[in-house]
């Protein structure tokens, strides 16, 4: 199966269904020496676990990784670091009711077009399982974009019309959906129990920012920062939409309103006034702050009836069982952080051979 394998420099594979044995990846391209621990990966693949708290599903799976080679004595060997999580809590029979109807807003109609046949235990490979991979690769690519000064954060910043409206930082860890705003937060935690009570689902909007990132990274042409930036975005369950910067907002101002002036900053550094672009022009980051935004579709499984049809084409109503979250998007925020890292590690290594000398922080 192609497709599994991202970026070019620094190349995350990933592997594994939901029901199988396990699920992991292979990071390939991460320099020698960088300096990473087990608990480096752990603690984000505890950002991500399953059966954390009410907005999340009620899967309980330790998470706990093992690091299979690539690492010697706390320091990376530049060999493939291969990474293992294993399954413990998988229910499949939960799934054999409904493993000849389509679900709808699953991928189970297209999987049998395209391959023949499908893993119908939990939605095999197109899992959110999967995403553990990605987030043990990306703990790795933060660890090595922290040496450079690079800083990721990522956020809830909307479910439905509930809207942070302010900024802590320091609340985004502090309530389980993983919201800036606190008073927002206890909103949206009543809203996610009201629609789990009622046996459906949220989406909304979650938020990354990326500082400290040196100008100069992304390709002019194909593959510029933001196109990697939205094939990464989009390859990540359950997204529809990606912005960076004003996004969609563009669309509604006047050039003399969008362009960001260009100024010199008291450290010395050329920059813009404002930030519009979201820290990319010409798909080059400017060095400003990455400011992107993902929409996140409500999670498709739910247990109310729905109307679909068998392999056959048979009408058919099918309600789904098994343990699934309310809303994905505090689980969502560690995985988006991973695929955003990756990119800025990717394009970073490529830029350090793009030029004889390389701007450092």
């Amino acid at each position: 199966m192609a497709g599994n394998s991202f970026g070019q420099l620094f190349r995350l594979t990933t592997w594994g269904e939901s029901h199988g044995p396990g699920v992991g990846c292979t990071v390939d391209g991460c320099p020698a020496g960088l300096e990473l621990e087990l608990a480096d990966i752990q603690h984000e693949l505890d950002r991500r676990r399953v059966g954390q708290s009410v907005v999340s599903s009620t899967r309980q799976e330790a998470d706990q990784v093992q690091i299979l080679s690539g690492l010697f004595e706390g320091r990376t060997t530049g060999s493939p670091l291969a990474m293992l999580v294993l399954n413990s809590d998988a229910h499949s029979a939960h799934y054999a009711a409904t493993k000849d109807l389509y679900r709808p807003g699953h991928a189970d109609y297209t999987w049998d077009i395209k391959y023949g046949f499908r893993d119908w235990r939990g939605g095999g490979r197109s899992s959110a399982r999967e995403t553990v991979g990605r987030v043990a690769g990306g703990a790795i690519a933060k660890k090595l974009l922290a040496t450079f000064g690079v800083q990721i954060i990522g956020y809830t910043l909307a479910l439905g019309d509930l809207r942070a409206q302010v900024f802590e930082e320091a609340e985004i860890e502090r309530n389980i959906m993983r919201c800036p705003d606190s008073v927002v937060a206890a909103q949206m935690i009543e809203r996610v129990a009201a629609a789990r009570q009622a046996k459906d689902s949220l989406g909304g909007i979650v938020e990354l920012r990326a500082r400290g990132v040196p100008p100069g990274l992304g390709e002019p042409v194909f593959d510029k920062l933001q196109a990697d930036l939205g094939k990464a975005m989009f390859s990540i369950p359950a997204i529809k939409g990606v912005e960076i910067g004003e996004g969609f907002g563009v669309a509604l101002l006047h050039g003399s309103e969008n362009n960001d002036s260009f100024v010199r900053h008291p450290d010395g550094q050329i920059g813009t006034v404002t930030n519009r672009h979201g820290g990319i022009l010409g798909g080059i980051s400017t060095g400003e702050e990455i400011v992107l935004r993902l929409a996140a579709k409500p999670t498709p499984s739910i247990a109310q009836p729905q109307q679909t049809v068998d392999h056959a084409g048979n009408p058919a109503t099918i309600e789904v069982h098994g343990r699934h979250d309310p809303t994905v998007l505090p689980r969502l925020v560690p995985v988006a952080e991973a695929m955003l890292a990756l990119v800025l590690a990717d394009h970073l290594l490529r830029q350090r051979a793009a030029r004889v000398t390389f701007p450092q922080p």
